[in-house]
């Protein structure tokens, strides 16, 4: 047996109170004058046999009221763990310090009250009990530590931007309990029980030995304004003109009585500031400007005045006004005025056309080459280009008409295990829009559903072999690609089915034209604007071609020095900083010998949204003798529901307290009636 708030049982010193009015009163003497000693004798003798066993149960009832009654406020209960021996008891307290933990639970937030009833979880338990303390970051310590040094470390937790699931808990909880060699452990779990962080109960096996005891620490209500996402309208800032910034915002719970201001801070200066004007979707879509007036790295941060939860009132990104991305267009005949135009609606491009039969010699400069129109690629042309993919550049094929296409096959065999195998007539919407590449990944935040997909009036049917690594970007709903991606080399190839021109199809004319080409030049010189989501697998492309397996990129912040996940694509490196990074902030990515890359890192929305599991259903549908629900007092304490709470010894203390107080009334009315 053990007691949910043992401190009182030091009440227990109030027993002595009925002793001392016992003896008391046993030493008042009352004289009796009475005409005859004789008869005085014998009222005396018999008066005084009669009040001691009156006074004796009296006290007894009095003793076992006040014992009674503070054993209920001690609150008993049957604990699984008594067999263990004191210096065997193991708990493993497990404090969600996740950024969510920050709203308001009244006048403190979640996270305090959840660490003053872990302290005081720990200050009540048995002497001789080793604890383990777990938080979303890390364990306090490696082995269990006594329960002062506990204690001290739960002051010691702060809030984090790393999250944690139930299943990993209880895996490294099952860990410690085998290094410790306990044959069971208690594990308490302080959480706002939010589903993504315990989205079901998890499977038996892993709740073997274990006794849990969860204690949910929720909010009455959620009020929280977040930055979902922002992005810049141009592919690269540009220096000496407006930059537009389009910002969404949305809404969680009631919404504040004043607009929140949003704000643009560029290397610490304000730049741009608005109000939120919240839909009834409790979302905003803003658009604010700004100007840099140089090519070095800006740090870019979105603010708002949200006093409720301020974890996610910010949102980093880091950009670059670049050099001018340089575009060569190798045209078989007429200039396409639908890539001119593309590319001469930003300044942050320079475009140079030229013939097929006149290539420029200096054409390692381009970031991006584009053969317009092209119906055949001659031994000079495919070596030329499978040496600049060699280079790591990147080429775009808008193929012409021809029926034969054996000249075509012919220059696409230099490049890779690429050949067009026919031509289809029919006119064919893309049915298909490749989430996964790395144009649409960069082009889209989410893909809309009603997007419209570009038509053909007709495409080459294109066959490629393992080798040339084939990735659809767009496609036919046979299969045949309409836009795809080939990397045989370390240079990106992309080949359309079809012509930039409007006879052939409405893709020049389409959304994705121009911002497709746009990322095709950025891919090759390397991406100026990074914004990235903790935790998230989404890779940042670098061009950083110096790094090799010795020479590794290092992810650089305040205090920090990791080397995140990393592998070769093409002519530069994926790099997964959103996996290794859980701290909010901007960090410089770089190798010795190469250049350096800033990236914003920025809060996972997890944490933003109010989506907390229901306790009372959670209770449903995950019970079984090892699991226990605890809620916390305003006292800060705990009380239990579950298996071991199920049979309520303080009420029963509570009701023989009562008996024992119906006793001691009636013992007293009895005493005055013989008195009488």
């Amino acid at each position: 047996m053990s007691f949910l708030y043992p401190l009182f049982l030091v009440a227990g010193v109030s027993l002595a109170i009925p002793v001392l009015i016992h003896l008391f009163n046993l030493r008042k003497y009352k004289t009796v004058l009475f005409p005859h000693t004789r008869f005085l004798k014998n009222i005396q003798l018999n008066s005084q046999k009669q009040s001691q066993i009156r006074y004796k149960s009296l006290l007894a009832a009095r003793l076992l009221f006040l014992a009674f009654l503070i054993l209920a406020f001690a609150q008993p209960f049957l604990n699984s763990n008594d067999s263990i021996p004191a210096g065997k008891q193991l708990q493993v307290l497990y404090i969600d310090n996740s950024y969510s933990m920050n709203a308001k639970k009244g006048v403190r937030s979640m996270l305090e009250t959840a660490k003053d009833a872990a302290a005081k979880q720990v200050r009540t338990a048995a002497p001789g009990t080793r604890f383990v303390l777990l938080t979303n970051d890390k364990p306090s310590s490696y082995r269990a530590e006594p329960a002062e040094k506990t204690y001290t470390a739960i002051q010691a937790i702060e809030p984090s931007a790393a999250t944690a699931s139930i299943n990993k808990t209880l895996a490294a909880t099952q860990s410690i309990r085998q290094n410790e060699g306990a044959p069971a452990a208690a594990l308490y779990y302080f959480s706002d029980f939010q589903q993504h962080g315990f989205p079901a109960p998890p499977a038996a096996t892993m709740m073997e030995h274990i006794t849990f005891y969860g204690v949910p620490v929720q909010p009455k209500e959620v009020e929280n304004i977040y930055i979902d996402t922002a992005y810049l309208t141009a592919p690269v800032l540009q220096t000496g003109t407006s930059n537009y910034l389009v910002v969404h915002t949305r809404s969680a719970g009631k919404q504040p009585a004043e607009p929140p201001v949003l704000s643009l801070v560029v290397n610490g200066q304000v730049k741009s500031a608005a109000s939120l004007n919240l839909t009834d979707k409790n979302e905003s879509t803003d658009t604010l400007s700004f100007q840099v007036a140089d090519n070095a790295w800006q740090d870019v941060i979105l603010t708002l005045n949200d006093a409720s939860m301020r974890f996610d009132d910010t949102f980093r990104i880091a950009a670059r006004s670049a050099p001018n991305l340089n575009v060569l267009v190798l045209n078989e005949g007429p200039m396409n005025p639908y890539i001119q135009a593309s590319f001469r609606a930003y300044n942050g491009f320079r475009l140079n056309q030229a013939d097929i039969t006149s290539i420029p010699a200096d054409r390692k400069q381009y970031n991006l080459v584009i053969l317009n129109g092209i119906t055949r690629i001659d031994e000079t042309l495919g070596k030329m280009l499978n040496e600049a993919l060699q280079e790591g550049q990147s080429i775009c094929l808008f193929p012409g008409r021809t029926s034969n296409v054996q000249q075509l096959n012919e220059g696409l065999r230099l490049l890779g295990d690429i050949q067009i195998t026919g031509i289809d007539t029919a006119v064919q919407s893309a049915s298909m829009l490749q989430q996964g590449s790395q144009l649409v990944k960069d082009l889209f935040e989410k893909i809309p559903d009603n997007v419209q997909l570009p038509v053909a009036n007709w495409h080459y049917q294109i066959a490629a072999g393992l080798s040339a690594n084939q990735q659809l970007v767009l496609g036919f709903r046979n299969g045949d690609p309409m836009l795809a991606r080939y990397t045989p080399s370390r240079g990106q190839l992309y080949i359309c089915a079809t012509s930039a021109d409007l006879a052939s199809g409405n893709f020049p004319g389409s959304y994705f034209f121009t911002p497709f080409l746009y990322l095709m030049a950025m891919q090759s010189g390397g991406a100026s604007v990074f914004a990235v989501t903790a935790g998230s697998a989404a890779p940042v492309y670098l061009t950083l071609t110096g790094a090799t397996e010795r020479n590794t990129i290092h992810a650089y912040g305040k205090e920090t020095d990791v080397v995140p996940p990393q592998r070769p694509n093409a002519a530069g490196l994926d790099v997964y900083v959103g996996q290794i990074v859980q701290q909010p902030g901007f960090y410089t990515l770089a190798a010795t010998g190469t250049d350096t890359t800033k990236v914003g890192v920025n809060q996972n929305k997890f944490e933003s949204l109010p989506d907390y599991n229901d306790i009372a259903t959670l209770q449903n549908k995950w019970k079984g003798n090892n699991i226990n629900w605890m809620s916390i007092t305003a006292g800060g304490g705990m009380t239990g529901s579950g298996a071991q709470f199920n049979f309520p010894l303080w009420k029963v203390c509570v009701i023989l307290a009562l008996a024992m107080l119906a006793l001691e009334t009636y013992l007293l009315a009895r005493k005055k009636t013989t008195t009488a």
